[in-house]
């Protein structure tokens, strides 16, 4: 008898499409061979669901520390052309998440990660958001990231040592596109330690600069969470466009 483990995600007919953008997500990451993420042994539907079966990993309670800093590193790394997004539109939660490409990553971030989600959350009356969006290519003003495949929403709950001591990653939100906004995230939410990030600066600094963007960047999974989650996140959300609005401009 074959006693493999398994791990069964089912979700409602109707979002298929989450299961499916997910197991793309992870063949993508496990295509790089440079981090475990759970191999997808089947999906489909039954009945009025849908289901996606992948291997179960045997997680350990250790620190997200260095060698995962590494491995991500090392996923960063890996050569992916020149345009930003992705083939598809996927998820970030349960949020659509819109793609395409572009040729433009000041552009791209303000049009298919900000935009979308402000427009979601015009109910909540955050105010100076057209400003903020208005304000994005000076921010990233001079900033051309090599586009990177990104887990998408590396908070640590996606992250997880195993017990043989390998790095693992899961549940992702995948697009070509800054490094940085992966590495910001795990600062969003904590639960990575210091070892992790002196990890990832000795397998691939990042570049001058990168602590500036990092509010913007944040500011997507902020506004994401608030939509998600509800009012919660407004001030956070409010706070956070404010500082990025009274913050000098690169020159």
């Amino acid at each position: 008898m074959n006693r493999e483990r398994r791990f069964v995600k089912s979700v409602p007919l109707a979002d298929a499409a989450m299961l499916d953008a997910e197991a793309e997500g992870l063949r993508a990451l496990a295509a790089c061979a440079v981090i475990v993420v759970p191999e997808v042994l089947d999906s489909g539907t039954r009945d009025d669901a849908a289901f996606l079966v992948t291997s179960r990993l045997d997680f350990a309670d250790e620190p997200r520390g260095e060698a995962m800093g590494r491995a991500l590193a090392r996923l960063h790394r890996i050569a992916q052309g020149t345009r930003y997004g992705w083939s598809r539109d996927n998820f970030i939660g349960r949020t659509p998440q819109v793609n395409g490409w572009g040729d433009d990553w000041a552009t791209f971030f303000r049009d298919r990660r900000l935009r979308p989600q402000f427009e979601r959350a015009a109910c909540y009356g955050l105010r100076d958001a057209d400003a903020l969006l208005d304000a994005v290519p000076n921010l990233l003003r001079r900033h051309a990231p090599r586009p990177s495949l990104l887990h998408g929403d590396l908070w640590s709950g996606n992250a997880a040592m195993l017990a043989s001591g390998e790095p693992a990653i899961f549940d992702p939100a995948v697009y070509l596109g800054d490094r940085e906004a992966d590495i910001d995230m795990t600062h969003l939410f904590g639960g990575f330690d210091a070892s992790f990030y002196r990890g990832y600066e000795d397998e691939w600094p990042l570049p001058d600069g990168h602590e500036a963007r990092r509010d913007l960047y944040n500011l997507y999974h902020i506004v994401n969470h608030l939509n998600l989650f509800g009012d919660s996140y407004r001030a956070q959300a409010q706070a956070t466009i404010e500082r990025l609005l009274h913050r000098p401009r690169p020159r």
